[in-house]
């Protein structure tokens, strides 16, 4: 079984939110970034894990970036991918980074796309979606559990009031999250192995832009916090009404 994952590099979660070029980039000056959780915990380790039980097949990640990827896609193969894939080109929207991966994924025969839910950058879980319609494949989001068998996909994922479980012919592209797998901390082995393993740089497909980033904002800052005393909760009523107006 061939198996791709999408990785994408995103800031830490620590990282300070600031903006450039006139409020249209982030402002990536003395920021960490990280493999995409989604991505990782969930896609990544669930691909291995498949490929393990089968005992055979190959599990290759894609990253959509320039250069200043390479570190972070080298963590994907730490953990235990067979080889990687850069399209050297930089993303800027969602659309984009899914007609290069597309592009890349026509005609190499995967059975199984993984992808994360949503990345924890822009938090849009576009991609995914974007990329079945592109390659003409089902799309299962918010995937949970994920089994393979043959040529068939048995997949539950979480919906009000339950839990939803689908039976779906391979090829197919999922959109995992948290449940589908466990997180996997890179050994020495698999870090030393990684420096070996195949980082495959590839050209950017002629894509057509769809959409354009006009303005970045910051949400407005938070108001001081008034206290209320527990014994008085008429006035804390009438705050919510009068002042807060949210009842």
């Amino acid at each position: 079984m061939k198996i791709l994952v999408l990785l994408s590099q995103v800031p830490d979660t620590t990282a300070r939110i600031a903006f450039t070029n006139e409020n249209t980039q982030y402002d990536a000056n003395g920021v960490t970034f990280i493999v995409n959780p989604y991505d990782e915990w969930y896609a990544l380790v669930r691909a291995l894990e498949l490929k393990e039980a089968a005992g055979a097949g190959s599990v290759v990640t894609i990253t959509v970036g320039g250069a200043d990827t390479d570190a972070t896609i080298r963590k994907g193969l730490a953990i235990g991918a067979d080889e990687a894939v850069r399209v050297d080109a930089q993303p800027t929207d969602a659309m984009q980074v899914a007609q290069q991966i597309a592009a890349y994924a026509a005609d190499k025969g995967f059975d199984l796309i993984l992808a994360g839910k949503e990345t924890i950058d822009h938090n849009g879980g576009q991609v995914g979606a974007m990329v079945a319609e592109l390659l003409d494949m089902p799309y299962v989001p918010l995937a949970s559990k994920l089994d393979v068998a043959g040529t068939t996909a048995t997949v539950e994922r979480d919906v009000p009031g339950g839990v939803e479980v689908l039976e779906v012919a391979l090829p197919l592209v999922i959109g995992s999250s948290k449940g589908m797998a466990e997180q996997r901390i890179p050994n020495m082995r698999g870090i030393m192995a990684a420096r070996t393993k195949p980082l495959n740089v590839v050209p950017a497909a002629a894509v057509d832009e769809v959409a354009k980033t006009v303005k970045f904002e910051l949400p407005p800052a938070k108001g001081a916090v008034k206290m209320i005393p527990a014994e008085e909760a008429g006035k804390l009523i009438e705050l919510l009404h009068t002042e807060a107006k949210v009842i």
